[in-house]
């Protein structure tokens, strides 16, 4: 600072008396003395914006991009509802896997990626259990028979069982504040969604928790190796971890399940393969670590409302009146774990 006032004075000085200064002084009238010999403090500094800490630069990017990877979470059920319609379940699950493995080692081949240590191919396997596999597979099936109102309660119970994951495998400890928003929040969606499915638990239900605990499981081991690799290698490497299993079994599906090529099935595939099972998950594990599991797991309880909205507009299912007020509660929930410590 003193550098700088001692540079602004010298040049001041040498304006107001004419001496060369990297340019020859301008005319020497008695008007362009006085114009020159005004100081150079006198003149108003340009205003410049003050530039955000880089660490909330991170956070405001990562919160982002862990909202994008919801937003392309909340258009899976009705995607694979609409791949149910040419697919059986099995072929459905099968040749997404397959489809995204192809994308991600398409990536990987490109950019000339290395494979990762020898170290965290147990994490990848997790996260290939329970991200490519284990979830999809288990919804898919549920999806036969359940609604995706119905379907939603493994989404709006997913934040609260992420942030338990996360305080077992990573020892992290989020405030009470954030527990019991992420509690109130997991509560209204829980309600929500079990009383749009008219309050019955059927066969599918069991699907649906065993795909709440896996894809929990997958959640928390992603976002521990996005700490130590970009998230887009960490879910691409799941996929490719995946291909041995997933290209015979799509092979072995289809030729038990025949493909009923329609518009609605391919959007539907392409949507869960390319959006759904890799793109969404890229920008998903980036914000996890950018922001922390805990967190980015609570923007989650927006896709349950966010999935009922897509099954009215695609697939023209009946909203109730309640959806605006448990819409209001978890925002406010979310807004809370956000600004809490965790």
């Amino acid at each position: 600072m003193r550098a700088e006032n001692s540079a602004i004075a010298d040049s001041s000085v040498a304006v107001g008396t004419g001496t060369r200064q990297d340019t020859e002084p301008g005319p020497t009238t008695p008007g362009a003395r006085a114009a020159g010999a005004a100081p150079a403090a006198a003149r108003p500094a340009a205003a410049r914006p003050a530039a955000l800490p880089r660490g909330q630069r991170l956070r405001a990017g990562g919160t982002l991009q862990a909202a994008l990877g919801v937003t392309a979470f909340s258009l899976t059920f009705p995607a694979t509802a609409w791949g149910l319609e040419g697919f059986g379940p099995w072929s459905l699950v099968a040749v997404r896997s397959a489809l995204a493995a192809v994308i991600a080692g398409v990536c990987l081949l490109v950019l000339r990626v290395p494979p990762p240590g020898r170290r965290h191919w147990a994490g990848l396997a997790v996260v290939a259990a329970g991200v490519v596999l284990g979830f999809p597979m288990l919804t898919t099936l549920a999806l036969q028979t359940s609604t995706t109102a119905h379907a939603a309660v493994v989404v709006g119970l997913l934040p609260l069982t992420t942030a338990l994951f996360s305080a077992l495998r990573m020892g992290t400890r989020p405030s009470r504040t954030f527990w019991a928003a992420a509690l109130a929040g997991a509560a209204a969606v829980l309600a929500f969604t079990v009383t749009q499915s008219g309050g019955s638990l059927t066969t599918a239900d069991l699907y649906l928790f065993g795909a709440l605990l896996v894809c929990a499981a997958g959640y928390t081991e992603g976002g521990r190796l996005a700490r130590v690799m970009p998230g887009w290698q960490v879910i691409g490497w799941a996929l490719v971890l995946c291909l041995p299993l997933s290209v015979p079994g799509a092979l072995l599906a289809l030729s038990y399940e025949p493909a009923q090529l329609t518009a609605h099935s391919v959007a539907g595939l392409l949507w869960v393969a390319a959006g759904s099972q890799f793109l969404g998950l890229v920008v998903w594990y980036r914000g996890m670590a950018a922001i922390g599991i805990p967190k980015a797991s609570q923007l989650q309880l927006a896709q349950p409302l966010l999935t009922l909205v897509w099954s009215v507009l695609l697939l023209g299912e009946q909203l109730t009146p309640a959806a605006p007020l448990t819409a209001a509660a978890v925002l406010v929930c979310i807004a809370v774990t956000q600004r809490s410590s965790a």
